[in-house]
């Protein structure tokens, strides 16, 4: 979820919507795991998928930036096509043993008490994207070609005038996000749900999406929703143990569920009335913290002369 959401916030900070995460994750996912089973070789699986995400990514940047067509049906119709791409060209993949990643303990790290079993008991994959994380906040708010990624979501006119290639930068910005969306796909049929099945990861794109407005296209706090959203996964996955008489379909869903609660809770002025009863100098903190802005040019098309 780290790899997806983060994607598709480079992917927006640029201006641009990539509604197509659900579907590009779920074919990344099968090419991944099909070419990493027929040649016994987990980097080119990942590497396919990076490059099944980036052609995705390339058909959205062509379709908006430079037909101007509407993002969201772009976005749309490519997640409902590569879902269904994915059934019909996974079916001989389905339900077989496939190489995983494997596990890489860090000695000493992982026999610190609580966070060495949380964050140095897992795999190479798991490591990059703590990575990931700081130096896409460090690329974002420490650096000038940050600054412009920003500039060309925000004000792109601005940005043009001051001799940025705005058309090129939103290109290579969505095919960028499109790859680590192609890599969250990889991390499913190769890591964390090994293997592949029918719709193997289907409700993961629309979540990934939904955490990035949830972190207000910051990465650390798209970080934060993410991992909030694998709490919910692991605390339904405790209580569906605890409480076997509720139909398991509940435990699935909840976690979903919650995500769009809050999603809805944050998006809305409801931050603002559970916020009014505090002072001042508490409430703008916290309303910044917790309320969600998008770029300002965000889906809208630019015409560079």
């Amino acid at each position: 979820m780290v790899y997806a959401a983060i994607g598709e916030t480079i992917t927006e900070k640029a201006g641009v919507i990539n509604l197509s995460a659900e579907g590009t994750i779920m074919l990344s996912a099968m090419v991944a795991f099909a070419i990493a089973q027929t040649t016994n070789n987990l980097f080119l699986g990942f590497a396919g998928a990076a490059t099944m995400g980036a052609l995705i990514a390339l058909i959205v940047a062509f379709s908006t930036i430079t037909l101007k067509q509407s993002q969201i049906a772009i976005g749309f119709v490519l997640a409902l096509l590569c879902s269904d791409l994915s059934t019909f060209l996974g079916n001989p993949f389905v339900r077989i043993p496939g190489p995983t990643v494997p596990s890489w303990r860090i000695p000493l790290l992982q026999d610190i008490p609580i966070l060495g079993p949380l964050l140095f008991r897992s795999d190479l994959l798991v490591y990059s994207s703590f990575a990931l994380i700081f130096l896409s906040w460090f690329f974002f708010y420490r650096t000038r070609n940050g600054l412009l990624l920003r500039a060309i979501g925000e004000q792109p006119a601005a940005a043009f005038a001051r001799g940025a290639n705005v058309i090129f930068l939103r290109y290579f910005y969505t095919l960028f996000g499109g790859a680590l969306m192609g890599i969250a796909g990889a991390a499913f049929s190769l890591d964390f749900k090994a293997g592949w099945s029918y719709r193997h990861t289907a409700g993961y794109g629309w979540i990934a999406l939904a955490i990035v407005i949830f972190g207000g296209w910051n990465p650390l706090k798209v970080a934060l929703g993410a991992y909030l959203f694998g709490i919910l996964q692991s605390l339904a996955s405790l209580a569906q143990s605890a409480i076997p008489q509720i139909p398991t379909q509940v435990f699935s869903v909840a976690p979903f569920v919650l995500m769009i609660l809050v999603l809805a809770l944050t998006g809305g002025d409801w931050i603002d009335r559970l916020l009014a009863p505090l002072p001042l100098s508490w409430r703008r903190p916290l309303a910044q913290a917790l309320q969600a802005t998008p770029p300002a040019s965000l889906g809208k098309a630019f015409e560079q002369d």
